[in-house]
Order: structure tokens, then C-alpha cells, then sequence
């Protein structure tokens, strides 16, 4: 019976491995970093609800989302060089 619980191990193993891969796909890339908006805005001097606030806040938002547009493509491209590519690691 001990023998048994050997490949149910390694397939649970493999199994946790592949989904964490799955749950860091779509976190914020790291050239945002993990600051929090609202702190870094405000750091800035920033009062909330002010326009420079609303700004900071919307320049954030774009960069992030611009940062995230940037991974999506170099994964993509990567994929489509790997397809197009067989024979090179």
C-alpha cells in the first residue's frame, strides 16, 4: 500500500504546480510594483478627491494597464516564436 501513495503524491504535486502557475497569470506585472494607489498618490501631497488626485490616480491606472498590455505581448510573442521555432530551446 505504501507504494500507492507515491504517484498519487506526485500527481498532486504536479497538480498544485500547474494551477499556481494559472493564479499568477494575471497578477499586476512587476514594473508596476505593488504600491498602493491611494498611498503613493497621496504621499505626493495629493488631497483625495482633488484634480491632481484624480490624475495621479488615472496616470496609475494607465500605467498599470499599459504594463500589463506589455507582459500580455511578450508572452504572445514568445508562444508564436516557440510555434514557429521547434527545433531552438
Amino acid at each position: 500500500m505504501p507504494l500507492a501513495a507515491g504517484p498519487r503524491l506526485l500527481a498532486a504535486v504536479l497538480l498544485a504546480i500547474i494551477l499556481s502557475a494559472c493564479s499568477a497569470r494575471y497578477q499586476t506585472p512587476v514594473a508596476m510594483g505593488g504600491d498602493d494607489d491611494d498611498a503613493v498618490c497621496q504621499s505626493r501631497g495629493y488631497a483625495v478627491g482633488s484634480p491632481e488626485y484624480v490624475a495621479c490616480r488615472k496616470d496609475r491606472d494607465v500605467q498599470r494597464s499599459a504594463a500589463t498590455t506589455r507582459a500580455d505581448r511578450r508572452q504572445r510573442d514568445l508562444g508564436e516564436y516557440m510555434l514557429n521555432h521547434p527545433d531552438r530551446p
